[in-house]
């Protein structure tokens, strides 16, 4: 697994399956003269999930957003400051064509059934700072997610449940490394039909579009990935842009942290999610990192994935826990 080397006071970095993770405050460290010699202008991947702007402080640790009714610029901007903060650091690190991926959830106003801005603001100002492209954006549905705002929807019955997440691509460039042929879906069992049958209602459609009777009839490796995913169509190792998952199934992390007593992080991205956005976006050999690691799912599937990769966590017992991942023995395996 490798040893310890200090970086500086309070910082480790612990070297296994062709990554580092390195401990610390993530902004402090990809900030590092040390580690921007060794990385910048190097990562061709940067796919996170940081602390949401919450009400409600979580054990991982986050920042309150703008989330008081009328609230001053000075009460609610501590999130977007601090969130957007990042994006000067981390697009030094990508190469030409490399991004950002984030996964960043809903905040609601606190004391009310309301929504706020504060994560579309935190994300405008990101990309304003890192002066970055916005790709694409995806939704992943937890469909196992817990009813909430639990105030307005379990007691007050005045909200139906917040159950989604949006993930954000960003670019240096406005075409950055990208080929949607290696996350292709295998057909529908009714694509599959139409491709025996050679033939299909072609023709002009109520939305303006002109359909030619030989436009569908190709046999390529796969279906395009939709923006809309349902659980039969899912798989382990490949998903579509709005990802349909319910993240309770039991993995070997759950399964170390639970023998030995370890506490688990509260939100975990699945895997699934980074296994994708690893295939869509790079190749064999590229760098992949995480600067909110958690439970350190990047380096786990980036390691299945043969890429190189450094995750950033400050928090010692996380680390402890992410090693689950990497453990060989037989009870603990399993694969994305």
């Amino acid at each position: 697994m490798g040893g310890e080397i200090k970086m500086k006071k309070n910082n480790k970095i612990l070297k296994l399956n062709g990554g580092y993770i390195y401990q610390g405050d993530s902004y402090d460290l990809i900030k590092n003269p040390t580690f921007l010699r060794k990385y910048e202008g190097k990562i061709d991947l940067v796919i996170t999930s940081p602390p949401f702007a919450l009400n409600n402080q979580k054990s991982y640790g986050n920042h309150k957003g703008n989330n008081k009714p009328n609230a001053s610029d000075e009460e609610g901007h501590e999130y977007i400051e601090w969130f957007s903060n990042y994006a000067e650091p981390l697009t030094k690190l990508l190469t030409d064509k490399g991004s950002i991926v984030i996964e960043l959830g809903n905040s609601w106003n606190k004391g009310e059934p309301t929504m706020s801005l504060t994560t579309y603001e935190a994300l405008k100002r990101f990309k304003e700072k890192g002066k970055l492209k916005l790709c694409q954006e995806f939704v992943w549905n937890n469909t196992a997610k817990l009813p909430g705002p639990a105030q307005w929807v379990t007691k007050k019955r005045w909200r139906a449940k917040d159950s989604f997440t949006k993930i954000w691509w960003f670019s240096k460039t406005a075409f950055p490394k990208a080929d949607n042929r290696k996350v292709l879906k295998p057909y529908s069992k009714a694509m599959n039909k139409l491709l025996k049958r050679q033939m299909y209602n072609a023709g002009r459609r109520s939305s303006g579009h002109k359909i030619s009777a030989e436009s569908f009839l190709n046999r390529n490796k796969g279906s395009i990935p939709s923006n809309v995913f349902n659980n039969k169509d899912f798989y382990y190792d490949q998903l579509p842009s709005v990802i349909d998952l319910s993240n309770t199934y039991t993995t070997k992390y759950g399964k170390y942290c639970k023998i030995k007593g370890l506490k688990t992080h509260d939100a975990r991205m699945p895997p699934h999610i980074v296994s994708f956005f690893i295939d869509f976006l790079t190749d064999e050999g590229d760098k992949v990192l995480d600067p909110f690691a958690g439970s350190n799912t990047t380096g786990y599937v980036s390691s299945l994935k043969k890429r190189k990769w450094v995750s950033l966590e400050l928090r010692r017992e996380y680390i402890k826990g992410s090693l689950g991942w990497f453990k060989k023995d037989k009870y603990f395996e399993n694969k994305i």
